[in-house]
């Protein structure tokens, strides 16, 4: 048994603790939390490997469509690492492919926020950048992030399939998207650990999907790097 730092209440090193009884986690506590969160995420890895095929079939298609990520705060940066991994590589050698992290451009986000309601912040760039048939994978760990549910709407409008990584259903995002992954857990830090998780299983079922059909991929302008 361990003892909550709050209130010293015991509970099993393998008991999820939530936020409603304590205010933050033990090392236990914060592993215990995850392993939870982690078969809720173990039901959904056909989701996961079904949106790498969708990424492949957009980006390698003829057509040679673009993803769009987004997110706030944490979420951003896991945006910006997704998109990193297909301009990049995930694992395997292979091209880049077309991807951009709504988050990234510093100037366009000012001038927006500056000049537009606060719901429009990634909703105007996805109007901008995104063409029918591309992809928008947003990420909100409450899944109510009003600049993100905003952005999916308008993406489905422009004719752009919406994947949503967020925290517990229902919410928000995950009704607006075509398709969303929900991490059963109620602590901000262990969602976005199971949504950097997520992400990579979809950049290895991105690259399986890619490298299984030698003739989807370009002849790539640089040598394997070692």
């Amino acid at each position: 048994m361990t003892v909550s730092p709050i209130g010293g209440v015991p509970h099993s090193a393998t008991e999820a603790v939530s936020p409603d009884t304590c205010t933050h986690l033990t090392g236990a506590d914060h592993v215990a939390s995850l392993t939870a969160a982690l078969r809720s995420l173990d039901g959904q890895l056909d989701a996961l490997d079904r949106w790498g095929r969708l990424i492949a079939d957009v980006l390698c298609g003829a057509e040679r469509g673009r993803l769009l990520a987004a997110g706030n705060g944490g979420s951003a940066a896991q945006a910006q690492h997704l998109t990193a991994e297909l301009v990049g590589r995930y694992r395997a050698d292979r091209p880049p492919f077309s991807a951009i992290c709504l988050t990234a451009e510093t100037s366009s986000l000012t001038a927006i926020a500056n000049d537009y309601p606060a719901d429009e912040l990634f909703a105007r760039q996805v109007e901008a950048h995104g063409r029918s048939g591309d992809v928008l994978v947003l990420l909100s760990t409450s899944g109510r992030s009003p600049n993100a549910v905003a952005a999916a709407r308008r993406a489905r409008e422009c004719g752009i399939t919406v994947l949503a990584l967020t925290g517990p259903a229902p919410n928000p995002l995950a009704a607006a998207a075509d398709d969303a992954v929900c991490i059963d857990s109620p602590w901000t830090a262990t969602v976005q650990e199971c949504h950097l998780v997520a992400l990579h299983l979809v950049c290895a079922a991105f690259d399986a999907a890619v490298l299984a059909e030698p003739a989807r991929v370009p002849v790539s302008r640089i040598g394997v790097v070692q």
